[in-house]
């Protein structure tokens, strides 16, 4: 789990074949500086590229992740065995449509799956950074993501695009490069957290801190503390779907027909829990699961720091929540929208009817393909009318 430190761009992947790579920043003296007041570097980024950017670098998407995901979005050509954790969205023909589109994802700093992050060596010690590791905010993840693009070559962005955290990412990037970005796609997401959202974060990370295996964040040479981190993936999978959808799926079922009388899982959706827990130690580090469920916490674009008071934007936006969620509830996407309409942005937003809960914007695939299908073509129509001074766009019903 450990990043490694790479001084180039790994060689390109062979045709056909979907491919990590990695690209290295923020050499010192040239650290990053984080909000928090401190610098890291070197960075590394993890990141998957699917498509093929054009000559004129318009058709580049910026897909973002949400807390657990990585850079493995999709497995477009279908040769490995992990369809990515948006698969049904990303590909030839799909909703972010690779035959047009050009879409990248990068996992995150703070992350795990191969960007720097808590688990990373410290160059200062040879050793983990642990809680050493400085905290950070969305907006040091976008600024993170902001140097991949530079050295990609992308001076815009179509399009940035994603739920849950992956929404406020691109939210930030609106907010922190306008003239960057065309469109963004924020889905199932918040200007900020609620009381009940932190509460909910706080009790996750109560639950790792509270494991004896913690260590106080220095576990690398023991292992995991396993018992907090599946326990605090638990309750995460119980606010990502409805009670319908859990209704739906377990009812009251038993697993093995009768009560036992004891503490062993006798409901279905016990069972589902502790497996999914379980597995869950196997792919993510604690001390991620913690600073980026601080991040998350600390996101805060209300109050107009959305869009600054004359602070000239061209992107245009289209905003999705979902009925059934209760975890990032459709006000809170209401919310972003008057605050656009307040400032006169191209905005529109759908409410999707859906009984799956926040975990929708993974699994309800047909009707936001239509949507980001249609609205991906009106951008790019949009981006080849750009005069210099804006785009004109006509009308998105």
């Amino acid at each position: 789990m450990v990043s490694k430190f790479i001084k180039k761009e790994q060689a390109q992947p062979e045709a056909g074949v979907e491919i990590t790579r990695h690209f290295t920043f923020a050499y010192p003296p040239y650290e990053l500086l984080l909000e928090c007041g401190e610098k890291l570097g070197p960075i590394t980024l993890a990141y998957e590229t699917y498509g093929r950017l054009n000559a004129e670098k318009s058709n580049a998407i910026l897909v973002l992740h949400a807390l657990s995901g990585d850079a493995h979005a999709a497995d477009v050509h279908g040769g490995g065995d992990d369809p990515g954790w948006w698969n049904e969205m990303i590909g030839p023909g799909k909703g972010f449509d690779t035959n047009e589109y050009f879409v990248i994802c990068s996992n995150i700093i703070g992350g795990c799956k191969g960007s720097t992050g808590p688990a990373s060596l410290n160059p200062k010690t040879d050793r983990p950074y642990a809680l050493d590791f400085p905290f950070l905010t969305i907006a040091d993840m976008v600024n993170a993501q902001r140097h991949l693009i530079d050295h990609l070559g992308i001076e815009r962005l179509l399009c940035v695009a994603g739920g849950s955290m992956g929404g406020m990412q691109a939210l930030q990037w609106a907010a922190s490069y306008p003239e960057r970005v065309r469109a963004a796609i924020p889905i199932a997401t918040a200007l900020k957290h609620s009381p009940q959202q932190i509460a909910f974060n706080e009790v996750v990370r109560q639950s790792i801190m509270a494991d004896p295996a913690w260590r106080e964040g220095n576990y690398y040479d023991f292992g995991q503390p396993e018992k907090g981190l599946a326990v605090a993936r638990m309750i995460g999978h119980i606010t990502f779907m409805s009670d319908q959808s859990m209704e739906e799926k377990f009812s009251r079922r038993l697993k093995n027909g009768a009560f036992s009388f004891n503490l062993d899982a006798d409901f279905e959706v016990e069972g589902y829990l502790r497996y999914r827990g379980a597995n869950f130690v196997k792919r993510f580090d604690a001390n991620s699961y913690l600073y980026i469920t601080k991040a998350m916490d600390y996101f805060n674009l209300s109050g107009g720091k959305l869009i600054p008071t004359g602070k000239p934007i061209n992107t245009r936006f289209l905003v999705i929540s979902f009925q059934s969620d209760w975890l990032y509830p459709s006000y809170q996407s209401q919310d972003i929208v008057r605050e656009l309409k307040g400032k006169q942005v191209d905005i529109t937003y759908c409410e999707l009817k859906s009984t799956y809960g926040h975990d929708a914007f993974l699994v309800e695939v047909e009707e936001q393909t239509e949507l980001i299908r249609h609205f991906l073509g009106v951008t790019l129509k949009g981006y080849h009318s750009w005069n210099g001074q804006g785009i004109k766009y006509g009308g998105f019903g």
